[in-house]
């Protein structure tokens, strides 16, 4: 096999003198790719099969005031490092971080199997997200390693095609095992796939790519994550643990407020390499790409996170068939991804296929949200349709646009500072959903029960049964019909009123959410409107002074956002 040479990036005009692509053979870049595939397997299949076994899981633990905690403190732990990691492998290599990061990603899997409550599994759930947190981003940098923006449609799409695999193979995977060998294992069946991941990455990918010395922006990482924490911790418990006026929350956002602005207008504007670099907002590109990315993420995950818990507490199907019948929606996901990298291959545009994109997204959310608790599979399945053929190809198209405005040597910087706030917008659209339908679900059960019940039972038994557990679980039905049974001859009539008013409650409380979801995508369709378009070009061999002509940011490129000067 081929000896990797070292790429030098610090070039006073900015050009590359050397791509990942050129110093390497054929059968090494074909291991690359392989290494590149499994990582985004490993990380998407993770994210459907858990998906679909969450309702089975809060039942179980008894956790629906903390079912967008499981997902929230993933995220917040990914959010947080992915700047970092993406700024690290810019100056050290992709390898290191890429395959470091799988195997805490493994860590964190294995222990999520041994959760014995929501507290447990909340805090493993975080130190699976440390390690994603260097996966998703370092996947798409080396793809932009390797291939000019023109290409990067063609195998980005690829990447988001197996995620869309993963995700076809995924809920029904999750579902089977929930059914037949229990929850834990959703979190056991990443093992086989993560071992074989790490071994084709630590073997196929360059060990170092630049040899220069650099300074660790420690301070900045600080700040950063000292301010982001406290920021998702916010959104998290406004609403739910915390009124949205209370101190604990008000403490949070302007401890966030505080720290954020001290690392970004104070400490990285004088960092010598910062892990976030304020002036790529001077780029018009990249500024409008986070804000549409940011309102993309935010809008997407609702249909992602709770049409399962539509499916099962709701129509009333099993885990697996629950998965199941996510298939057509992930399908589309696929389809449109493919679809959209061709496009983007042959014509070199991105403005049309965002706006259509983003359209029928939000098309396809506001159908969710008019489904009634009486909704059918075959309605579910047409809506799912309309939104997996929306947002399928809108996942790598904005770090095709990133990347496209800027020279090879800021890849990793960019990518990472894109999916760092495209993971914010993804947590604080979680956090605000999952407020939203906590406090929908309570309001609508109180008003919906019967005035018998109320008088019959003591408000503290009244309160625990605010969990759609009989919805989800036969153990829990059977358990529930038998309290009621003790009420005499009345409690067979009590019990079916009961189930009833629960299940409407949670699908009012649940299709709410998708009209929040359709707004976010809206205004992020409105600002792609503003977004310029630069032809995307077609060699990784880029120099500023053509990029300055295409953006017309000579001094955003030239100066502090470009290639640094060597001293």
């Amino acid at each position: 096999m081929e000896p990797v040479g070292a790429v030098e990036l610090d070039q006073p005009s900015g050009s590359v003198s050397l791509s990942l692509r050129e110093s390497v053979s054929r059968k090494r870049l074909l291991l690359v790719i392989a290494g590149v595939l499994l990582g985004m397997l490993l990380s998407s299949l993770d994210q459907t099969v858990v998906g679909t076994a969450m309702p089975r899981i809060i039942a179980e633990l008894n956790g629906l005031n903390h079912y967008s905690w499981v997902f929230t403190a993933y995220m917040l732990a990914s959010t947080v490092s992915i700047p970092i990691y993406g700024k690290l492998s810019d100056l050290y290599g992709r390898r290191i971080f890429f395959a470091g990061g799988m195997v805490v990603f493994l860590l964190g899997s294995a222990l999520c199997g041994q959760a014995r409550d929501m507290t447990q599994l909340i805090v493993f759930r975080g130190l699976q997200g440390l390690g994603a947190g260097a996966m998703m981003p370092i996947a798409i940098a080396i793809v932009g390693d390797i291939f000019p923006p023109a290409e990067r449609g063609k195998w980005q799409g690829l990447m988001m095609a197996v995620f869309g695999l993963s995700s076809i193979v995924g809920p029904w995977l999750g579902g089977w095992l929930t059914d037949h060998w229990g929850w834990r294992w959703v979190f056991y069946v990443n093992m086989p796939i993560g071992v074989l991941a790490v071994i084709t990455a630590g073997v196929a990918l360059p060990g170092q790519m630049r040899r220069v010395e650099h300074r660790i922006d420690v301070l900045g990482a600080l700040t950063l994550v000292a301010g982001t924490v406290p920021l998702l911790l916010g959104f998290s418990w406004a609403g739910t643990e915390y009124p949205w006026g209370s101190w604990q929350v008000l403490t949070c956002f302007a401890l966030a407020a505080v720290l954020l602005a001290l690392s970004l207008f104070v400490i990285e504007p004088r960092a010598a390499e910062p892990i976030i670099t304020p002036s790529l907002f001077r780029n018009r590109i990249f500024a409008l790409s986070v804000l549409a990315s940011f309102l993309l993420s935010a809008g997407m995950f609702g249909a992602i996170m709770y049409i399962p818990l539509f499916l099962q507490a709701v129509v009333g199907v099993s885990a697996t068939n629950s998965g199941t019948l996510l298939m057509p929606m992930m399908l589309g996901f696929m389809g449109s991804s493919i679809a959209f990298g061709q496009i983007l291959a042959r014509t070199g545009r991105y403005k049309i296929p965002a706006l259509a994109g983003l359209a029928i997204a939000t098309l396809g959310n506001l159908l969710l949200w008019r489904m009634p608790s009486t909704a059918t599979s075959e309605l579910v399945i047409r809506n799912m349709i309309v939104v997996g053929l929306g947002i399928g190809g809108l996942m790598s198209l904005f770090t095709i646009v990133v990347q496209n405005a800027f020279p090879l040597n800021r890849l990793g910087e960019v990518t990472a500072n894109l999916q760092f706030f495209r993971s914010i917008g993804g947590t604080i659209g979680v956090a605000i959903l999952g407020t939203v339908m906590t406090n929908r679900f309570n309001h609508e059960l109180t008003a919906r029960l019967p005035a018998r019940l109320a008088q019959s039972l003591p408000p503290e038994r009244l309160g625990q049964l605010r969990n759609p557990q009989a919805l989800q679980a036969p153990e829990a039905a059977a358990r529930l019909r038998e309290a009621f049974a003790a009420l005499g001859p009345q409690g067979t009539e009590l019990f079916t009123q009961f189930v009833q008013a629960l299940r409407d409650s949670l699908a009012t409380s649940i299709t709410s959410l998708f009209a929040i979801s359709a707004l976010a995508l809206a205004l992020s369709f409105v600002t792609m409107l503003f977004m310029p378009e630069i032809p995307l070009r077609g060699s990784v061999r880029r120099t500023t002074t053509e990029q300055v002509v295409k953006t017309g940011t000579a001094r955003s490129i030239n100066g502090p956002m470009g290639t640094r000067q060597r001293r």
